[in-house]
């Protein structure tokens, strides 16, 4: 059978023709449903850039963009890090950035990898199809970009930039994790738009480029939104960027947009955040599944496998805890570990296989289960459910007793039946970001009094936050409220 390729030198055409291979045994083989793909080869700096903006196609301005930039081309150029072979975007279409510097059997893996096994993990997860609009989030971000040029334009660089640091410093404080905001109507939506553009027309004349430095237009009447009925607040609030949008007596129109926007990608990178085992665990697994059947199939040479292998054992690598690369349990080595599990226990179930998951052990139907797994769970309730004593013994894994109160740790769970589930079990917790990030809602807001806000941090096993952070991070809370801040620690059961 002719090969797709036997040089490590790639060509369009070449990548055209290893696609359309990839995509026959991911959408038959495997019976993936993915978003359609937009495949684009960009240069190192290109990459390096995309890293520095959130890896998003189309991004604002803001300096600490290019202060990342500056670091990652730093350690790039001196040999200290090096690139990733790709980016993928969360988008319909989906787009796959490809390094134009990676050998033709890279870009294969790249391809199957983010264009596939990320694709369909995007369009399919329940977290994904709740919380992010995939075809509306280029559109979003091309009106971003240009809404805060012009706000640059009008109100000067550094008064949108304080907006930007301040909605920044509190972006994980910024997301609905439990319930959606009000979603208006269609038309309350057209007459949202239409309010703007009436607001925007009477802020803005051309005269108001002609007074000299010092003296400030008069200001325009603030824009009603039409999401707020009754302007009554529902306390206590989870989300503090949208309290802040809606109900701050000192932001301006344009301050309440650009605060809006930052909230928008906080929860567009939301779901990311809690699937990142799951997410980095299937695409390591497809582009695994693929390589390997192309080469089953005759269509890349032994050369080629050897390069993937070699990639890919780099990638699914887990150091031991007395290494100095370890820096905790490598996302792609356990989500890879669980799935290519999941795999063998549908194919070559044990005693204690049948026992632990009966559901589908020897069900030999492994891609159903983890479609319905990809599809259903996040992180938490992935490993909740699917972490098998195998995998365990593989990795090793053992509980401690960490309490701070004692001089010195604890083991409590080894590799005996009831270890096996307090291991399963706090591995599980540590990948809920529910107990990961701080708690923090408001409490109380008085707008007819002194304006005094006041948040509420209900801390998780007794643990306070870190006093200079939080001093830090108040700061930036009274920049977007106006006024005085109050935030009160309490135990989560109080």
């Amino acid at each position: 059978m002719t090969k797709l390729f036997t040089e490590a030198e790639w060509d369009f055409a070449t990548l055209d023709r290893t696609f359309k291979a990839i995509e026959e045994i991911a959408l038959n083989d495997l019976k993936l449903d993915v978003y359609p793909n937009q495949i684009e080869v960009i240069s190192s700096e290109q990459m390096l850039d995309a890293y520095s903006s959130l890896a998003m196609p189309l991004m604002y301005n803001h300096w600490s963009f290019g202060k990342l930039f500056a670091r990652e081309e730093t350690l790039y150029r001196t040999g200290y890090s090096a690139l990733a072979y790709e980016i993928v975007i969360n988008s319909s279409p989906c787009i796959s950035y490809l390094l134009e510097e990676n050998t033709m059997a890279m870009q294969a893996l790249v391809m199957a990898h983010a264009a596939f096994g990320h694709n369909h993990f995007f369009k399919n997860n329940y977290l994904f199809r709740q919380w992010t609009n995939a075809e509306g989030i280029l559109d979003y971000l091309a009106f971003a970009k240009g809404y805060t040029a012009a706000c640059e334009e009008r109100y000067g660089r550094d008064e949108v930039e304080a907006v930007l640091d301040s909605a920044h410093a509190l972006m994980d404080q910024g997301v609905f994790r439990y319930s959606r905001p009000p979603r208006p109507s269609r038309e309350r939506v057209l007459e949202k738009h239409r309010k703007r553009r009436e607001y925007e027309e009477e802020a803005y004349s051309e005269l108001w480029r002609t007074l000299p430095a010092g003296i400030e237009p008069p200001s325009a009447p603030p824009i009603p939104d039409p999401e707020d009925d009754s302007g009554e607040m529902k306390l206590p609030e989870e989300n503090l960027l949208y309290f802040l949008e809606k109900h701050s007596p000192a932001l301006k129109a344009w301050q309440r947009e650009t605060v809006r926007i930052v909230r928008t990608l906080a929860q567009y990178f939301y779901p990311q955040k809690q699937t990142k085992v799951m997410n980095e665990g299937c695409a390591t697994f497809v582009h695994h599944t693929i390589m390997h059947l192309l080469y089953g199939r005759g269509l890349i040479t032994e050369g080629a496998l050897l390069e993937f292998l070699h990639s890919h054992t780099s990638v699914v690598f887990q150091p031991e805890f007395d290494d100095r690369r370890y820096s905790g349990i490598n996302p792609y080595a356990l989500g890879y570990g669980m799935m290519a599990d999941i795999k063998r226990i549908c194919e070559q179930p044990t005693a204690e296989d049948r026992d632990w998951f009966p559901a589908f052990a020897g069900s030999g139907d492994w891609m159903a289960t983890l479609r319905d797994a990809w599809a259903n769970y996040r992180d938490e309730s992935f490993i909740e459910q699917f972490l098998s004593p195998k995998m365990m013994r593989d990795f090793r894994l053992f509980a401690l007793y960490d309490k701070a109160a004692d001089g010195s740790y604890k083991v409590s769970a080894i590799h005996n039946e009831s270890g096996y589930r307090a291991v399963r079990s706090n591995l599980a917790r540590q990948y809920d970001i529910g107990s990961a990030e701080a708690n923090i809602q408001v409490a109380e807001a008085d707008l007819k009094g002194d304006r005094k806000l006041v948040l509420q941090h209900r801390m998780h096993r007794g643990v306070p936050l870190h006093e200079q952070t939080k001093n830090l991070v108040l700061a930036h809370v009274e920049r977007l409220w106006g006024h005085e801040v109050d935030l009160d620690e309490i135990e989560a059961n109080a």
